[in-house]
């Protein structure tokens, strides 16, 4: 779904150590699916914690961002936040799904009951 997010709104350079010519949207991205986040959660961390630390690892980058940040970009972001929005909704529709088809018994009404004598 990620991939559905217009890229050409995506024209801000993010990390000079990086591509100059990146989205800063292809950085964040890029930054967050090599992010270690489930050595984080191993260690007992909440979701909301391990993005604060995502977000203070990379601070000097994202300031970068905000200092070119236009109407485009936050156009941008909002339909990002659009699409991890209805992610989340349709993984807790699975969830709900799964712990349904945990708690439902099969009952083959087909099959001939034993009459006790």
């Amino acid at each position: 779904m990620i991939k559905l997010v217009k890229i050409f709104f995506m024209k801000k350079i993010i990390n000079k150590k990086h591509n100059k010519n990146e989205p800063w949207f292809e950085w964040l991205t890029r930054e967050l699916n090599s992010y270690e986040a489930f050595q984080d959660f191993d260690l007992g961390k909440n979701p909301e914690d391990v993005a604060e630390d995502f977000v203070s690892s990379n601070s000097n980058a994202i300031s970068e961002v905000f200092e070119n940040f236009d109407e485009e970009d936050k156009d941008t972001l909002d339909q990002f936040l659009k699409l991890t929005e209805c992610e989340m909704h349709v993984f807790r529709i699975l969830e709900k799904q799964i712990e349904l088809r945990k708690k439902v018994r099969f009952v083959d009404f087909k099959k001939e009951k034993k009459i006790k004598s």
